[in-house]
């Protein structure tokens, strides 16, 4: 499930920031930013800042914890052997979250895969929906951990020169960057401004994307998958360069495709969330646009396997396995997994099929329920020996629950759903646990261990088998 624990600092950090950024770097983030202009980047500066505090204080203890705590290798039987549970409750209710969560993300990723054949080949929105699903679900279900990991390691790649490419033909085709920033005044002074247009809250509400990076189970599983604590270093530098250089050309391709639009209004753009898409097929030789096109389809099938090999460990090891049948073979295990996984894919193509939805109103759901529900207990398991079994329950229900009611209320149009579940998440899990800890020689010896390795010298790294 964790190839081995065996992946090196490049591996870990270009497959976590694929399977993170999806196509809503691609398409969502470039739309938002068409549309409202660069008040939207804060998105991108809250996330660029979450990414390099997970991999900094999160990565390391996590990958030594994980180990130390009976070698888990999923995020739920983390927390079971972390808090030593005996009741399976912590393990059954998060595996729960997260084939909850996880159905909208896949969703989004089927969104996105609709309008880019939609958009790109001028199929139905269905068709490429089923296309993008059909083949993400066959690499997924018989390629597993590594065959995910692997392969988005090479969609990371594609998306780098993506994002390089597109802006910088973009540049040259509206006349430079004097010329670019004259045609966007043109349109909206204020579109280059990051506080104009937007309101005190909706600045913190886009920056709070930061929050969410630590409690996201295809991100972290990364780390936990990594040769050693060491390791993480290595892949905080790599992955945080990856990330800015391809955030800065998500951010640059919406502002320059303004201008571009503005100097050619013969063209149309009727979906925002596809002037990536426009700008590559109207730019390139139809060879190359067809290579930037990939990109895209390549990060939209990067994110939704990660996702669905979540969903499928989550199935196995922390429900089935807990309330199923004890006796199940392996091969029974496998196929069981399989068919979670289509499963997963069949209810979220059901939730894709409402238009009215955009790619980033389903990423941002889902990923505000993972940073309320996981992100307080996985940042408290890691460094505060008084989080209890009852405190992390209590917490995960609580942030699953506000964001689920805050993010389908009127309120998620004024403050993003994630702050308020997230403040309710810690608190409860404070002081939830502040009320029932009770000392345990064993847990605390644990914490002492998985603390000493994540901060000792770097060693040659040893293969676990996992």
């Amino acid at each position: 499930m964790l190839a081995g624990r065996g992946l090196k600092p490049g591996t870990a950090a270009l497959s976590a920031g694929a399977s993170d950024m999806s196509g809503w770097l691609l398409l969502g983030l470039p739309g938002a930013i068409y549309v409202s202009g660069l008040v939207e980047a804060w998105i991108a500066i809250g996330l660029t800042i979450g990414a390099w505090l997970n991999w900094k204080f999160v990565a390391p203890r996590l990958r030594s914890y994980t180990q130390v705590s009976q070698n888990s290798i999923t995020i739920p039987s983390f927390f079971e052997n972390r808090l030593k549970d005996k009741t399976r409750l912590l393990r059954v209710v998060s595996g729960l979250i997260i084939l909850v969560f996880f159905t909208f993300y896949v969703s989004s990723g089927m969104v996105a895969g609709g309008v880019f054949f939609e958009e790109s080949f001028g199929s139905t929105f269905l068709l490429g929906m089923l296309i993008v699903a059909g083949v993400t679900l066959l690499y997924t279900v018989f390629g597993g951990f590594l065959g995910a990991t692997l392969t988005d390691v090479a969609q990371g790649i594609l998306m780098l020169v993506a994002l390089v490419a597109v802006p910088l033909m973009a540049l040259s085709a509206t006349g430079g960057v004097t010329a670019t920033l004259d045609s966007i005044r043109e349109v909206d002074p204020n579109l280059l401004s990051l506080t104009a247009g937007g309101t005190v809250l909706g600045i913190i509400s886009a920056a709070a994307w930061g929050l969410g990076y630590v409690g996201q189970p295809h991100i972290i599983v990364r780390f936990m998958a990594m040769r050693t604590p060491q390791d993480a270093k290595a892949g905080r530098r790599i992955g945080i360069g990856w990330m800015v250089a391809t955030a800065l050309g998500a951010i640059a391709t919406a502002l320059i495709g303004i201008a571009y639009f503005q100097q050619n209004p013969e063209l149309t753009l009727a979906n925002p969330e596809t002037v990536f898409l426009l700008l590559s097929q109207t730019l390139f030789h139809p060879f190359i646009a067809g290579l930037v096109l990939a990109a895209v389809l390549a990060a939209i099938m990067s994110t939704i396997s990660s996702q669905l090999i979540v969903c499928s460990s989550a199935l196995v090891e922390d429900l089935y396995k807990i309330v199923g049948k004890k006796d199940a073979t392996p091969k029974q295990l496998v196929m069981l997994g399989r068919l979670g996984v289509l499963l997963v894919a069949v209810v979220a193509g059901l939730i894709a099929l409402n238009r009215d939805t955009t790619i980033l109103a389903l990423v941002g759901f889902a990923w505000a329920g993972f940073g309320a529900a996981f992100g307080p207990v996985v940042l408290l398991s890691l460094y505060w020996k008084k989080l209890s079994t009852a405190g992390t329950l209590a917490s995960m229900i609580t942030g699953a629950v506000v964001v689920f009611i805050w993010g389908n209320s009127p309120l998620s149009g004024v403050l993003y759903e994630i702050v308020p579940g997230f403040a309710a998440s810690l608190i409860v899990a404070v002081v939830v646990s502040l009320a029932t800890y009770k000392p345990s020689a064993e847990i605390d010896a644990e914490f002492d261990a998985a603390a000493e390795q994540a901060h000792a010298k770097y060693q040659a790294p040893k293969k676990v088998s996992v």
